[in-house]
């Protein structure tokens, strides 16, 4: 394990300013080539994929 390495990065990331330190979160945390999960729901919604659950029956369990 490389602790220097560590060491050195936790005191970069500790003496980043406000903006930096919102776009470090930004970087780490929000930026993904991943679609969301709300741009998934929305392709199952109206992709056509599921279209043929509409003519099936709703199964209730009791």
């Amino acid at each position: 394990m490389n602790t220097k390495l560590v060491e050195s990065l936790l005191q970069a990331i500790l003496s980043l300013s406000d903006e930096e330190w919102s776009l470090l979160e930004e970087k780490l945390f929000f930026d993904s080539s991943e679609p969301s999960t709300r741009d998934l729901m929305l392709l199952a919604q109206t992709g056509g994929a599921f279209n043929f659950l509409d003519n099936k029956p709703d199964i209730i369990l009791t």
